[in-house]
C-alpha cells in the first residue's frame, strides 16, 4: 500500500502508514512545514559562492558528469551561464550505458572543456560479493560512496576547491539529518538500507582489498576534509526551472539524447542500477527513487500521478539475468 500523499510505500519500520493511509514522513513534513514555505535558494546565493572561487586555482570547479540530464545541464550551467574554468569528470565502474558516455562525449567537446573518463573494474567483485551473499546492501549506495570518494581524490589531485554534481532538488530535502553529536545521518526512510549497506561493507572491509573501503558518505566527507577542503554543490537547487526547459537547451545545444532504456522513466542511469532497484524493491519494498520523487511531490515539483509514472517499472527478467551473466551468476533475478 502506497502512502496517500506520496508514493512510498508502507515498509516497517522505516516507513508506516496512519488509519488515513498517510506515512510518517509526510506527517512529520506537515509538522515542520510544507518545504515550499521555507526559504528558496536562490541563484544569486549560487553566483555568491561561485565567486569565492573563481580564478583562484587552474580549475575553478570539478563537474561531475555521468551523461544524464541533470549532469549534463550542470556542466552547460558551470561552462556558459558561469563562464567558470572546467574540469569535467566521468566516472565509470564498467557498467556505464553507451547512450550515456556518447552524451559526455558530445559535451565535453562542444563545450571544449578539459575532461578525465575514469573507468575501474573495482566494483565488480563487489556487486558480485552482494548478491552471492544475498544481503540486502544497496548496490547504488554502495556506488556512490565510492564514486564520491574517488570525486574528492580527484578535486585534491588538482587543488580544485568545488564540486559540481547534478543533484536535483528532491535529492536535498531529507536525504540526511544532523546527529546530536553534530554527524550526518541517513533520512529516516533509508534507516534499514542505511544499515544493511553499512553492515555489508564492515564485513567487506575484512578483506586487504577493501580495508579502506569507507562505509558510508559521511566517512568519505570527514576523510577528505582532513586532506583537502571541497565545497559540493548543485546549480538545480538554485535555479527555478522545470527539467523539460533545460532538456531542451541541451538536446539543441549539445546533441543530448534519452538513452534508449533506463530505469525511472527520462532518466540516465547505468547497467546496474536495474539490478539494484529490482533488489531494492525484492527487499525494502522501494527505492532512494521513491524517496526521491516523494520529496518533488511534497515540495510541489510534481504531481503525485506523475511521480508514479515515472516509477512504473520498465525493465524485465532477462534483462536482470543478463547483468547477472556479467557478475558470473547464473538467474540472478530470483535470488
Amino acid at each position: 500500500m502506497l502512502c496517500s500523499k506520496c508514493v512510498l510505500p508502507e515498509s516497517p519500520p522505516d516507513i508506516r502508514l496512519d488509519d488515513r493511509g498517510v506515512c510518517n514522513i509526510c506527517r512529520a513534513e506537515q509538522t515542520s512545514g510544507p518545504a515550499e514555505t521555507r526559504r528558496k535558494l536562490l541563484e544569486t546565493d549560487f553566483v555568491k559562492i561561485l565567486k569565492i572561487t573563481k580564478g583562484k586555482h587552474k580549475y575553478d570547479c570539478l563537474v561531475m558528469c555521468s551523461g544524464g540530464k541533470d549532469s549534463t545541464a550542470g556542466l552547460y550551467d558551470m561552462k556558459k551561464r558561469y563562464g567558470m574554468n572546467v574540469l569535467a569528470f566521468t566516472f565509470d565502474h564498467g557498467f556505464e550505458i553507451e547512450d550515456a558516455l556518447t552524451n559526455v562525449k558530445n559535451a565535453v567537446e562542444i563545450l571544449d572543456v578539459d575532461f578525465l573518463h575514469y573507468r575501474s573494474s573495482f566494483l565488480k567483485d563487489v556487486f558480485a560479493r552482494i548478491v552471492s551473499s544475498r544481503s540486502p546492501a544497496v548496490m547504488c549506495h554502495i556506488c556512490s560512496i565510492w564514486y564520491m570518494q574517488l570525486t574528492f581524490e580527484i578535486a585534491r589531485r588538482y587543488d580544485i576547491p568545488l564540486i559540481v554534481a547534478g543533484w536535483t532538488k528532491g535529492q536535498t530535502e531529507r536525504v540526511q539529518t544532523k546527529t546530536k553529536r553534530g554527524e550526518t545521518a541517513p533520512a529516516s526512510e533509508f534507516g534499514s538500507m542505511a544499515k544493511a549497506t553499512q553492515n555489508f561493507l564492515m564485513d567487506l572491509r575484512k578483506d586487504p582489498k577493501y580495508k579502506n573501503f569507507p562505509t558510508s558518505i559521511d566517512e568519505v566527507i570527514r576523510l577528505a576534509g582532513k586532506k583537502h577542503k571541497s565545497m559540493v554543490i548543485s546549480p538545480h537547487w538554485y535555479l527555478d526551472r522545470e527539467a523539460d526547459e533545460y532538456v531542451d537547451l541541451i538536446s539543441r545545444e549539445l546533441n543530448w539524447k534519452y538513452p534508449k532504456l533506463s530505469y525511472p522513466a527520462k532518466s540516465t542511469n547505468c547497467l546496474m542500477n536495474f539490478l539494484s532497484v529490482h533488489r531494492s524493491l525484492k527487499h525494502f519494498g522501494f527505492t532512494h527513487y521513491h524517496v526521491e520523487a516523494s520529496n518533488l511531490v511534497r515540495m510541489g515539483v510534481l504531481s503525485r500521478d506523475e511521480a508514479l509514472k515515472m516509477l512504473e517499472i520498465n525493465y524485465d527478467k532477462e534483462l536482470i539475468n543478463s547483468i547477472g551473466e556479467i557478475l558470473g551468476i547464473e538467474n540472478i533475478y530470483d535470488l
